[in-house]
């Protein structure tokens, strides 16, 4: 065990949740990415893209066609969003 380890240990558990409730990612996907991450998304023309908004966990909470219309759906979801690149 490191020394850091020893001031914070921090289990699994524990990581998995980190951010639960109060942080959400998003990020610009394809329309074939989108397929694997939302169920039921409808087929789109390949090429397609749009802005996608999940939890801290990786849960699916919105797709937006536009990068300010998923910031807005994270702040009315009282989540603090970050991007992901």
């Amino acid at each position: 065990m490191t020394e850091n380890q020893m001031k914070h240990p921090v289990t699994q558990q524990q990581l998995a949740h980190l951010g639960e409730g109060a942080v959400a990612y998003m990020r610009e996907m394809d329309a074939e990415e989108l397929q694997g991450k939302f169920p039921g998304v409808p087929d789109m023309e390949p090429g397609t893209k749009l802005w996608a908004l999940f939890a801290a966990n990786g849960q699916p909470i919105l797709l937006a066609d536009g990068r300010e219309a998923a910031l807005a759906g994270a702040y009315q979801n009282d989540l603090e969003p970050v991007s992901l690149h």
